[in-house]
């Protein structure tokens, strides 16, 4: 097991509790095997049981439709500051703090919410995995901002 990078940190975490509700962003947030982020209306066992963002990926797709987008707006339930995510990050697990370990299963694919939401922004999510990935809950945890995250190749 390598870990190629650790001065990653967690930056945020949000959860909606309605099908197309509003983001609810907190401090901190337990994560189970049975309920993703709690409360959060998707968060059932599967490979889409938690969304994690990279805030510089964010940061590329805003600059691209030039509006400065606060990042609840992509709808993910973590995001993290210090990673860019790509296609050779399938498989490898996300620690964050001492205990929660997400394996990431895919690309999180924009939809046309982001559309909605803001025009052009679908788009400039697209390349470049910059909508973020999507994750199994392996070991479940209590996290906060700030926590320290670390990307492990199993």
């Amino acid at each position: 097991m390598t870990s190629p990078k650790t001065d990653i940190t967690l930056t945020g975490i949000a959860y909606k509790t309605a099908k197309r509700g509003v983001m609810n962003s907190v401090f901190c947030a337990n994560v189970t095997l049975e309920r993703g982020v709690e409360n959060d209306i998707f968060g059932r066992p599967g490979k889409r049981q938690v969304t994690v963002m990279s805030e510089e990926q964010w940061q590329i797709a805003c600059q691209q439709i030039n509006n400065d987008l606060d990042w609840l707006t992509r709808r993910a339930n973590l995001l993290i500051s210090g990673y860019q995510f790509s296609a050779a990050d399938v498989g490898k697990v996300i620690q964050i703090g001492d205990d929660l370990q997400l394996i990431i299963t895919g690309e999180t694919d924009p939809c046309k919410k982001m559309e909605q939401a803001y025009s052009g922004l679908e788009q400039a999510l697209t390349p470049d995995w910059r909508g973020g990935v999507t994750c199994r809950v392996k070991k479940p945890g209590l996290i906060q901002q700030d926590d320290i995250v670390t990307i492990i190749t199993l």
